[in-house]
């Protein structure tokens, strides 16, 4: 009775004190630097190749920060809970900026790369405990304002982030788009300093941190993801360095799952994927990593190869759902106090299936507001989805578990991108072989699009294998549903407030 009476206190007392509005934003400016890098660096990659070459490994500009970001996104948020959120934030704060003042000085594509690493580094640090943070803030009544204000933070990054590494990179350098950073993260620093004061809290006098877990975990998840990132376009995938990654992959698995058995504090707890509910949203939102990538990295294509479009108009397409899909977040709470965190999903989730489902039945070659229709559908469809379950499972833990649920709820929607981008890959190679008679990937005949010579057969294909893809994102999204279905619980174990 005592160690539960403890825990409901610890659950119930806010976590955080201080001038909240100033902690909001320096939250806010706190994820503008995790969202902005995401689209940023992307435009100024030509003037990055031009300056450094490297053309054969730039795509590791992107994998190798979105490799640190997952693998280190469960040791972050065990590190929140041992030490408190406020550290962690602030040593992933500083980390994240030295990446970026390091970038601004790479000499070659190689630098570069283990710089963007380094950026990584701290990248998990900011994206795991700034959500758990607004959840520390805000009572449960409360919750969806911070979350709705750092969905936006996404959405207008997502907008502005391709014009800002544009204007950078033709009229600047492309150096700047890394220095653009520094500012802002330190204010966002100061703010951190001088208004966030974590309480005095019980914890053991000498706190343990499972540091084999955590060396375990990151190599495990680097080399799977490596695997996944690089299979089918560094080297095939039924290739010796696949067959052989993924090998390495599976024991180190073994090993995570020793070396976590026997710890007193492991990073990754069995009771992540113990507790129904828990589960379930891991599952859920692994899923929705998966389904995001059809959007996000075919539509693009589909935009400027089948419909005509040019780059700014095809961007344009996509974004919309940026658009749409705070404004649902924000509204979501008037849904889930009705019927409830899961059934908010689900109607949610369902939405998303039937218009991912609608894509490959759009006419050829359609006009635009086709797409960007049902892309306005699918933010606002998402946004019922993910908010209430983001929300729904940091209201089921305690302060001393809800930096590790954050991370497992993060880690997984980010590994289901990772899979995503390798299986939907594979996916729309694989159609546009069979419909071109074995020759071509999407990218080659992409660049042969764009030469303005392909025939009305190619642009066909492009089609049929978006159109593929698509049809894979509905099924990742009824897979969702079904987990929430089985899976969570009708109703979440809320924790009073």
């Amino acid at each position: 009775m005592g160690s539960t009476g403890s825990a409901a206190r610890e659950a119930a007392r806010p976590a955080t004190t201080g001038r909240r509005g100033a902690v909001v934003a320096a939250l806010m400016l706190s994820m503008a630097l995790a969202a902005l890098d995401a689209t940023i660096v992307s435009t100024a990659v030509p003037q990055i190749v031009g300056d450094l070459g490297g053309f054969s490994v730039f795509s590791w500009l992107f994998s190798g920060y979105l490799l640190a970001v997952t693998v280190t996104l469960p040791v972050y948020g065990k590190l929140s809970e041992t030490f408190g959120r406020k550290p962690v934030l602030i040593a992933g704060s500083v980390v994240f900026l030295l990446g970026s003042l390091l970038c601004a000085v790479a000499w070659n594509m190689g630098a570069l790369i283990a710089f963007r690493v380094v950026q990584g580094l701290g990248g998990g640090a900011l994206q795991g405990t700034v959500q758990t943070l607004a959840a520390d803030l805000y009572p449960l009544k409360e919750r969806p304002k911070i979350q709705s204000k750092l969905s936006t933070v996404w959405a207008v990054s997502a907008v502005a982030g391709p014009g800002i590494g544009g204007v950078l990179a033709a009229y600047a350098d492309w150096r700047w788009i890394f220095l653009v950073n520094l500012p802002i993260g330190a204010l966002a620093l100061w703010l951190i300093v001088r208004h966030l004061h974590e309480p005095e809290r019980e914890t053991t006098p000498h706190a343990r941190v499972d540091w084999a877990g955590a060396l375990a975990v990151f190599a495990c998840g680097g080399v799977l993801l490596t695997a996944l990132v690089q299979g089918g376009v560094a080297w095939p995938w039924l290739s010796a360095p696949s067959l052989a990654l993924f090998g390495a992959g599976l024991a180190l698995v073994a090993v995570v799952v020793l070396v976590e058995r026997r710890a007193a504090e492991p990073i990754i707890p069995g009771w992540v994927w113990r507790r129904r509910t828990i589960a379930a949203v891991n599952l859920a939102l692994g899923a929705l990593g998966l389904l995001m990538v059809a959007p996000s990295v075919f539509l693009p294509t589909y935009a400027q190869s089948v419909l005509g479009l040019a780059p700014v108009a095809a961007g344009f397409v996509l974004s919309v759902w940026t658009l749409s899909w705070p404004v649902s977040a924000a509204l979501s709470q008037h849904v889930y106090r009705r019927i409830g965190f899961r059934n908010t999903a689900m109607l949610g989730i369902g939405t998303a299936a039937l218009v991912l489902f609608a894509f490959p039945f759009l006419p050829y070659p359609g006009q635009a507001w086709q797409p960007t229709l049902l892309m306005l559908l699918l933010g606002a469809a998402l946004g019922l989805f993910q908010l209430p379950l983001i929300v729904g499972v940091q209201s089921t833990v305690g302060w001393a578990e809800r930096g590790t649920t954050t991370a497992s709820v993060l880690f997984c929607r980010q590994t289901g991108q990772t899979i995503g981008a390798a299986v939907f890959g594979a996916v729309a190679n694989g159609v546009l072989a069979a419909r071109l008679g074995g020759a071509g990937d999407l990218d080659s005949v992409t660049r042969v699009l764009d030469a303005g010579t392909a025939p009305e057969a190619t642009r066909r294909a492009i089609a049929d294998a978006v159109h593929a893809v698509y049809l894979g994102a509905a099924g990742a999204a009824a897979l969702a549903f079904l987990v929430l279905l089985f899976l969570a619980p009708r109703k979440f174990p809320v924790l009073g407030d």
